[in-house]
């Protein structure tokens, strides 16, 4: 992730925040699925979406406990 992407993200209200937590949710989810069906060929793409479901979950209980 680029800071810049980071700086956008810490920039956005909670709200917003959740939507895009759940969106890349489904994104692992379905990219999981499709490992296990042999379709993935990025397997880096799982990891990023990984360390990205984690970043937003850390923001969003950083900014709970601010707002």
């Amino acid at each position: 992730m680029k800071k810049s992407q980071l700086q956008e993200y810490k920039n956005k209200p909670v709200i917003e925040l959740k939507k895009d937590l759940a969106v890349q949710r489904e994104k692992l989810v379905a990219l999981n699925f499709d490992l296990a069906a042999g379709k993935v060929k990025n397997i880096q793409s799982i990891k990023e979406t990984r360390k990205l479901v984690a970043r937003l979950l850390t923001l969003i209980k950083a900014k709970g406990n601010n707002e």
